[in-house]
Protein backbone atom coordinates (compact mmCIF):
# COMPACT_ATOMS: atom_id res chain seq x y z
CA UNK A 1 0.00 0.00 0.00
CA UNK A 2 1.31 3.46 -0.82
CA UNK A 3 1.57 5.75 2.20
CA UNK A 4 -0.87 8.63 2.58
CA UNK A 5 1.94 11.09 1.79
CA UNK A 6 2.77 9.50 -1.55
CA UNK A 7 -0.72 8.60 -2.69
CA UNK A 8 0.01 7.44 -6.18
CA UNK A 9 3.74 7.01 -6.51
CA UNK A 10 2.95 3.64 -8.02
CA UNK A 11 0.65 5.19 -10.63
CA UNK A 12 1.37 3.90 -14.11
CA UNK A 13 -0.54 2.97 -17.20
CA UNK A 14 -0.96 -0.29 -18.99
CA UNK A 15 1.05 -0.35 -22.18
CA UNK A 16 -1.97 -0.88 -24.40
CA UNK A 17 -3.73 2.32 -25.52
CA UNK A 18 -6.23 4.08 -25.54
CA UNK A 19 -5.81 5.43 -22.08
CA UNK A 20 -7.32 7.45 -19.30
CA UNK A 21 -7.74 11.19 -19.38
CA UNK A 22 -4.29 12.59 -18.44
CA UNK A 23 -5.86 15.53 -16.58
CA UNK A 24 -7.85 13.16 -14.37
CA UNK A 25 -4.77 11.06 -13.61
CA UNK A 26 -2.78 14.20 -12.71
CA UNK A 27 -5.56 15.43 -10.42
CA UNK A 28 -5.73 12.06 -8.65
CA UNK A 29 -1.96 12.15 -8.11
CA UNK A 30 -2.48 15.24 -5.93
CA UNK A 31 -4.18 13.06 -3.30
CA UNK A 32 -7.66 12.11 -2.19
CA UNK A 33 -8.47 15.41 -0.45
CA UNK A 34 -7.60 17.51 -3.51
CA UNK A 35 -9.38 14.99 -5.77
CA UNK A 36 -12.59 15.06 -3.73
CA UNK A 37 -12.60 18.87 -3.69
CA UNK A 38 -12.25 18.90 -7.48
CA UNK A 39 -15.10 16.35 -7.78
CA UNK A 40 -17.35 18.55 -5.63
CA UNK A 41 -16.67 21.52 -7.90
CA UNK A 42 -17.08 19.45 -11.09
CA UNK A 43 -19.84 16.89 -10.49
CA UNK A 44 -20.85 16.82 -14.17
CA UNK A 45 -17.44 15.63 -15.41
CA UNK A 46 -17.29 11.95 -16.42
CA UNK A 47 -14.03 10.70 -14.89
CA UNK A 48 -11.95 8.50 -17.22
CA UNK A 49 -9.35 6.37 -15.48
CA UNK A 50 -9.76 3.40 -17.81
CA UNK A 51 -6.73 1.14 -18.23
CA UNK A 52 -4.83 3.15 -15.63
CA UNK A 53 -2.49 1.34 -13.26
CA UNK A 54 -3.32 2.31 -9.69
CA UNK A 55 -1.94 -0.79 -7.97
CA UNK A 56 -1.12 -0.25 -4.30
CA UNK A 57 -2.54 3.28 -4.22
CA UNK A 58 -4.30 4.71 -1.17
CA UNK A 59 -7.67 5.94 -2.44
CA UNK A 60 -9.54 5.49 0.82
CA UNK A 61 -12.65 7.72 0.90
CA UNK A 62 -12.12 8.86 -2.72
CA UNK A 63 -15.15 9.99 -4.72
CA UNK A 64 -14.95 7.83 -7.83
CA UNK A 65 -18.69 7.69 -8.41
CA UNK A 66 -19.60 7.10 -12.05
CA UNK A 67 -15.88 6.89 -12.96
CA UNK A 68 -14.70 4.82 -15.91
CA UNK A 69 -12.20 2.34 -14.45
CA UNK A 70 -12.71 -0.22 -17.20
CA UNK A 71 -9.68 -2.56 -17.37
CA UNK A 72 -7.86 -0.57 -14.66
CA UNK A 73 -5.18 -2.30 -12.61
CA UNK A 74 -6.28 -1.87 -8.98
CA UNK A 75 -4.29 -4.69 -7.41
CA UNK A 76 -3.99 -4.18 -3.62
CA UNK A 77 -5.47 -0.66 -3.87
CA UNK A 78 -7.08 0.80 -0.74
CA UNK A 79 -10.60 1.90 -1.64
CA UNK A 80 -11.97 1.54 1.87
CA UNK A 81 -15.08 3.71 2.34
CA UNK A 82 -14.67 5.07 -1.21
CA UNK A 83 -17.66 6.12 -3.31
CA UNK A 84 -17.80 4.00 -6.46
CA UNK A 85 -21.53 4.21 -7.11
CA UNK A 86 -22.35 3.51 -10.76
CA UNK A 87 -18.63 3.19 -11.62
CA UNK A 88 -17.54 1.12 -14.63
CA UNK A 89 -15.10 -1.51 -13.34
CA UNK A 90 -15.61 -4.05 -16.11
CA UNK A 91 -12.60 -6.35 -16.49
CA UNK A 92 -10.67 -4.40 -13.82
CA UNK A 93 -8.18 -6.21 -11.58
CA UNK A 94 -9.14 -5.57 -7.94
CA UNK A 95 -7.32 -8.61 -6.54
CA UNK A 96 -6.49 -8.15 -2.84
CA UNK A 97 -8.06 -4.68 -2.91
CA UNK A 98 -9.58 -3.17 0.22
CA UNK A 99 -13.18 -2.18 -0.54
CA UNK A 100 -14.41 -2.45 3.06
CA UNK A 101 -17.29 -0.09 3.73
CA UNK A 102 -17.21 1.25 0.16
CA UNK A 103 -20.36 2.30 -1.65
CA UNK A 104 -20.45 0.15 -4.79
CA UNK A 105 -24.15 0.42 -5.51
CA UNK A 106 -25.01 -0.08 -9.18
CA UNK A 107 -21.31 -0.39 -10.10
CA UNK A 108 -20.42 -2.72 -12.99
CA UNK A 109 -17.82 -5.34 -12.02
CA UNK A 110 -18.64 -7.74 -14.86
CA UNK A 111 -15.69 -10.01 -15.63
CA UNK A 112 -13.55 -8.22 -13.01
CA UNK A 113 -11.02 -10.00 -10.80
CA UNK A 114 -11.69 -9.55 -7.08
CA UNK A 115 -9.59 -12.46 -5.82
CA UNK A 116 -9.13 -12.13 -2.02
CA UNK A 117 -10.65 -8.62 -2.11
CA UNK A 118 -12.07 -7.29 1.15
CA UNK A 119 -15.68 -6.21 0.63
CA UNK A 120 -16.59 -6.31 4.32
CA UNK A 121 -19.65 -4.17 4.96
CA UNK A 122 -19.65 -2.81 1.40
CA UNK A 123 -22.83 -1.50 -0.21
CA UNK A 124 -23.27 -3.75 -3.26
CA UNK A 125 -26.95 -3.17 -3.90
CA UNK A 126 -27.80 -3.58 -7.59
CA UNK A 127 -24.12 -3.99 -8.54
CA UNK A 128 -23.26 -6.22 -11.51
CA UNK A 129 -20.76 -8.98 -10.76
CA UNK A 130 -21.72 -11.20 -13.71
CA UNK A 131 -18.75 -13.33 -14.70
CA UNK A 132 -16.56 -11.78 -11.96
CA UNK A 133 -13.91 -13.78 -10.12
CA UNK A 134 -14.56 -13.43 -6.37
CA UNK A 135 -12.47 -16.38 -5.17
CA UNK A 136 -11.84 -16.00 -1.42
CA UNK A 137 -13.29 -12.48 -1.39
CA UNK A 138 -14.59 -11.38 2.01
CA UNK A 139 -18.24 -10.44 1.64
CA UNK A 140 -19.07 -10.40 5.37
CA UNK A 141 -21.81 -7.91 6.12
CA UNK A 142 -22.00 -6.72 2.50
CA UNK A 143 -25.41 -5.63 1.21
CA UNK A 144 -26.06 -7.96 -1.74
CA UNK A 145 -29.70 -7.07 -2.37
CA UNK A 146 -30.53 -7.21 -6.09
CA UNK A 147 -26.84 -7.82 -6.90
CA UNK A 148 -26.23 -9.72 -10.16
CA UNK A 149 -23.90 -12.64 -9.42
CA UNK A 150 -24.78 -14.64 -12.54
CA UNK A 151 -21.73 -16.62 -13.64
CA UNK A 152 -19.56 -15.19 -10.85
CA UNK A 153 -16.97 -17.46 -9.23
CA UNK A 154 -17.75 -17.42 -5.50
CA UNK A 155 -15.44 -20.17 -4.19
CA UNK A 156 -14.28 -19.48 -0.64
CA UNK A 157 -16.54 -16.47 -0.07
CA UNK A 158 -18.63 -18.23 2.59
CA UNK A 159 -21.89 -17.21 0.90
CA UNK A 160 -23.08 -20.77 0.50
CA UNK A 161 -22.19 -22.45 3.79
CA UNK A 162 -24.28 -25.44 4.82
Amino acid sequence: MVSSGGYLQALHRHQDAPMANDEHVALLKKGVEAWNQWRQRNPEVRVDLSRTGLSGANLSKADLSEADLNKASLLRVDLGRADLRRADLRRADLSEANLAGANLGRADFSEADLIRADLTGAELREANFSGANLIEANLSGADLRRTDLQGAILIGTGLFRR
